[in-house]
């Protein structure tokens, strides 16, 4: 293996994605840096990342100035600040995009979390973000609740990129892949050009084990023990079987003949949690070619540092996943009670993300007119 360890994660057909984003990343040049010397070639954000963007030293101050003397909302400078970033960020990964035949080079951007379990809202809001940003490589961060389903076969079929967020069932992810179906097929009748559309499904990984250590825990058997630290990444493994399934299908190359991209599995929250853990667990037994992996700034310097790569250490698993799957459910785990809390708990920790956004945001106009 090289020293560029990056570089053969790309090469093994592992995009890499940025799961950071902020006004002094794209005023130093550190987004083109990495986009140039650790192939990272997408970028995610999310209402946490904003914040403590925002927070973070005076990059934002001439806008929250200007912002306040206009007298606009609270949501609407939020947004307007958010926006900015992301269509800055677009600018600096359009080569990517160009390059690549519009599959990278993407900047995602979430709906209000507030919306996730009302579909027309969030339509409507995904819309709006699309005209705002106005650049062809963003993506539009919907949540895969149940409400939010028919919300990205819609938002596809006005011709819109999406990137769905927050899946940890396998089912549920199936329904997501039906719904991008259903959207592309949409899209191709109104006329769209799928060529320059495209999706991402979020698959969330390392909160999966948080859940399912701390229930191993509370059971605290041998048994029980030796089986801490490998739920998420066996969850995943079935979720890119199940991705392997439906991308053979007829439905399927229907689309690609008229030119659409597969809708790539992404791997979420990739951070280790556990300090027991490999920094690098998250990225190394998810290296599956058409995938993408998004990480925060310290995996992304593990994994340039120490990490490894072998061609494929996903598609040769599934038998062995979904046995660590049937063990959980005979030590008493309730899968769908577990995958049911993440949601849940995930959809209230961005809805309260978004509303800490707000008030430092708040916070920031009023101190700029003191």
């Amino acid at each position: 293996m090289s020293q560029d360890r990056l570089g053969d994660l790309s090469t093994a057909g592992v995009a890499v994605w940025l799961d950071d984003i902020s006004r002094q990343r794209l005023t130093s040049g550190n987004l083109a840096q990495l986009r140039d010397e650790r192939h990272v070639v997408g970028v995610t954000s999310n209402p946490t990342i904003f914040a403590k963007a925002i927070t973070s030293g005076d990059d934002y101050q001439e806008q929250l100035q200007e912002l306040a003397l206009r007298g606009v909302s609270v949501d609407e400078a939020a947004r307007a600040l958010t926006t900015y970033d992301v269509r800055w960020a677009c600018d600096q990964l359009r080569t990517v995009y160009d390059t690549s035949d519009g599959v990278d080079g993407r900047v995602s951007i979430e709906v209000d979390p507030r919306l996730a379990h009302d579909t027309e809202r969030t339509i409507a809001e995904a819309k709006a973000l699309w005209w705002q940003v106005d650049r062809p490589n963003l993506f539009i961060k919907i949540p895969a609740t149940r409400e939010g389903l028919p919300a990205i076969s819609a938002v596809l079929a006005e011709g819109i990129s999406v990137n769905v967020t927050l899946i940890f069932a396998l089912d549920r992810y199936r329904e997501v892949i039906d719904a991008f179906f259903d959207g592309m097929e949409r899209a191709r009748a109104a006329g769209h050009d799928l060529s320059r559309m495209g999706s991402v499904a979020s698959f969330f990984v390392s909160r999966v084990d948080t859940e399912i250590d701390a229930r191993l825990d509370a059971i605290g058997t041998p048994e029980a023990q030796a089986v801490k630290g490998k739920a998420a990444i066996a969850n995943a493994r079935l979720a890119h079987q199940a991705y392997a399934e439906a991308f053979a299908s007829d439905r399927w190359r229907g689309l690609a003949t008229d030119g659409a991209h597969p809708q790539r599995p992404l791997w979420a929250s990739t951070s280790s949690k556990n300090p027991a853990y490999r920094d690098t667990l998250y990225v190394e037994d998810l290296i599956v070619a058409g995938s993408v992996n998004t990480m925060p700034q310290a995996t992304l310097d593990a994994f340039a540092d120490h990490g490894r790569v072998e061609d494929d250490t996903v598609s040769g698993e599934y038998e062995v996943a979904q046995a660590v799957l049937t063990t959980l459910t005979k030590l008493g785990i309730d899968y769908d009670d577990v995958v049911n809390t993440l949601e849940r708990e995930g959809v209230e920790k961005f809805a309260q993300s978004w509303d800490d956004l707000l008030a430092k945001v708040s916070t920031a106009l009023d101190l700029t007119q003191e």
